[in-house]
């Protein structure tokens, strides 16, 4: 070979080797891999405790890696519409996003038990069932067959029972009723006669302002209030009966988690546990003022009456039967739950102070 052919091949295998590394997606700084993820939101990073965690988590996450992981959060439907978030995931379409499971019924029944839960969990019971119980391994096992990791990364306490133009006084006020309500609960109120739909939190308002719903249910007071719930409807029902907590989830596609090296799911998944906490934390602080400002604006806060939430922990007894009679995964998730709540109901029973003692 001359050595004007063998400068030139070493120019080719020296570009060649230059375009390689600058087209890598994946550097490597000591032990670390460098990530950069878009994160698709379920929930606008406006919401209080419901949508902002994923930015503070992706700020957080930022700092303490000192920039070696980044997410690049972005709202709901920029890239999917929000309740395709999953499925974008498990295609890879996008490495991550900000999920709630529950939106994954029609495809997996045992999801909505992971996200909301009629008559369910305080939202610490559920975290601790989540980190200390069977929750974590359930949901990773459900998951794996869908191409996903999940990860806990939101927790926060009771809905409303809903926002009603009308009264409500006893279950036939149900009959008819045009209302979006989500999950498991929204099939209950199905056997009440209500027409149920669901829809993502920014439809939600025009649809009750222009009538095409009758009443609706979303998230906490400081929540619906942004969303502009009581402008509309000036009845607010409590309790929460429907969803006694809620769980958001980071889900990642499985290959781009199995891929990242141990140091680095360890750091997702501190964060989304200091998430978790700080969205409990933020959810509770702000609904005491929202609520005390009600009269303000017209609105009236009521209780349902103990012999309706009785009713309806009756037919919500119904929905999970049936639900645990057509799927083993949802069966096996629930009685999970249920033993749970079982033997702590004896702690709590005899530790906590009843309120206003």
């Amino acid at each position: 070979m001359s050595k004007n052919n063998s400068r030139s091949t070493l120019i080719k295998m020296a570009t060649i080797g230059a375009l390689l590394a600058s087209t890598s997606t994946v550097t490597l700084a000591g032990d670390s891999e460098s990530i950069r993820w878009k994160v698709q939101s379920v929930f606008g990073t406006h919401l209080p405790a419901l949508g902002d965690p994923i930015a503070q988590i992706a700020t957080q996450i930022k700092e303490a890696s000192n920039g070696s992981v980044q997410f690049k959060v972005y709202e709901p439907g920029k890239i999917v519409p929000p309740f395709a978030i999953t499925e974008a995931v498990k295609n890879n379409q996008i490495p991550a996003g900000l999920a709630l499971l529950g939106y994954d019924q029609g495809k997996i029944p045992a999801s909505g038990l992971f996200s909301n839960v009629p008559f369910g969990m305080e939202p610490w019971e559920y975290a601790a069932w989540w980190y200390d119980g069977e929750g974590k391994t359930l949901a990773e096992a459900l998951y794996a067959k869908h191409n996903i990791q999940p990860v806990l990364c939101g927790v926060i306490g009771p809905e409303t029972a809903g926002w009603f133009r009308k009264e409500i006084t006893s279950i036939d006020d149900f009959k008819g009723l045009k209302i979006r309500f989500a999950g498991l609960g929204g099939q209950v109120l199905q056997k009440a006669g209500a027409s149920v739909t669901s829809m993502p939190g920014g439809e939600i308002f025009p649809a009750l302002e222009k009538g095409a719903i009758d009443a609706t249910e979303f998230s906490m007071p400081a929540i619906d209030q942004l969303l502009g719930f009581d402008k509309v409807a000036k009845n607010n029902y409590f309790p929460g009966w429907h969803q006694t907590f809620t769980a958001n989830h980071l889900v990642i596609n499985k290959q781009v988690w199995n891929k990242l090296s141990a140091s680095n799911k360890a750091m997702i998944e501190m964060a989304c546990t200091a998430g978790t906490l700080r969205a409990l934390t933020r959810g509770e602080s702000l609904q005491g003022a929202v609520v005390n400002g009600f009269e303000d604006k017209g609105v009236t806060a009521r209780k349902l009456d103990p012999a309706l939430l009785a009713q309806l922990k009756g037919l919500t007894d119904e929905v999970m039967a049936e639900q645990s009679a057509k799927d083993a995964d949802f069966k096996r998730v629930y009685e999970s739950q249920q033993a749970f709540m079982k033997e702590y109901k004896s702690w709590k029973r005899l530790a906590y102070l009843p309120r206003d003692f």
